[in-house]
């Protein structure tokens, strides 16, 4: 007993900054800085069920819908021959004239995104929000109307063609073409070129570009050598954002061109509305091929942009 009182003394009688004790305090602070991270973990884990749910049933289960009915046929036997109708003709030139309308309308989103990004990172921000407000409040139209407003602007006898008459300027008939498709294209995805360009251009450090022109470097090479090398992830996204809506599109194809011309979204569009899951399917992940490939090859000259690579 004499020896359990002892030791029991000697530790306790210890100074405070004694080996043991200092073991014991760091051990409580541990325990007490962990057990805050185990419970916000949770709480995260908790937040984050309403979207896992919501994923899993409208885009992974409706992913596996489509991997199996595009790999199989009507008796539900293993088949390849739904990917392989790409190669039918009509589907190739539907499938080409997607991808340069959708390359097009993206080149262009970008040659006028940029300029007017870089304007906005330069204005006050109290412009910056009227502007950036004008810019989305188109969005807050659906979709399907905007695009019907643009057939009626510029049908024969629509609004730009009356404009053009009441100013006795010979009329143009963009209706029914690839131009008016592309016009359709760029305005219902100019924002989404915009928006991360401005937000990575609003974003860079000015005493990067004040040191630039201090050590001898003109505009065009501040341009070339710093902007432009640091405002790629935001180009990389706005590209993204804007070229696979733009390929999978049908509603513009269909409003504004018409049924003289048919992109690969309006075929895929059109398997579907007869019934024939198996053939939509199966041009459907052609379809995701091509988008997946963009969508690779593009993030490989992301470097900045963490979790957006595909492989």
């Amino acid at each position: 007993m004499n020896i359990l009182f002892n030791v029991k003394n000697n530790t306790t009688n210890q100074p405070a900054d004694s080996p043991v004790i200092n073991r014991r305090y760091h051990k409580s602070e541990k325990d007490r800085d962990h057990a805050p991270k185990i419970g916000k973990s949770n709480h995260m884990k908790l937040l984050s069920f309403p979207y896992i749910l919501w994923m899993t049933g409208f885009i992974i289960i409706p992913l596996l819908m489509i991997l199996y009915y595009g790999l199989s046929d009507n008796n539900n036997q293993f088949t390849l021959d739904n990917i392989a109708l790409i190669t039918d003709p009509i589907n190739q030139k539907a499938l080409l004239l997607a991808l340069e309308l959708s390359i097009i309308s993206t080149v262009i989103c970008l040659l006028l995104a940029y300029p007017l990004a870089m304007i906005l990172s330069k204005s006050s921000k109290n412009s910056n929000n009227f502007i950036v407000l004008i810019m989305i409040l188109p969005m807050w139209m659906n979709f399907l109307l905007r695009t019907i407003a643009w057939q009626n602007i510029l049908e024969k006898t629509g609004t730009l063609n009356s404009i053009l008459t009441f100013l006795h300027l010979p009329t143009v008939n963009i209706i029914n073409t690839p131009a008016a498709i592309i016009l359709g294209m760029v305005y219902n995805f100019l924002p989404f070129m915009i928006l991360p360009i401005y937000n990575v251009l609003s974003k860079l450090d000015v005493d990067v570009i004040n040191a630039a022109r201090d050590l001898g470097a003109n505009s065009f090479q501040t341009f070339g050598k710093i902007i432009l090398p640091l405002s790629i992830p935001g180009v990389i996204s706005g590209i993204t954002m804007v070229f696979v809506p733009a390929l999978t599109t049908f509603v513009i194809s269909t409003i504004l061109g018409g049924s003289k011309i048919v992109l690969i979204g309006n075929v895929i569009e059109q398997q579907f509305r007869l019934g024939n899951w198996h053939a939509g399917s199966g041009l459907s992940l052609v379809l995701m091929v091509f988008i997946l490939l963009s969508m690779a090859i593009l993030s490989k000259y992301d470097k900045e942009s963490e979790g957006s690579r595909i492989w």
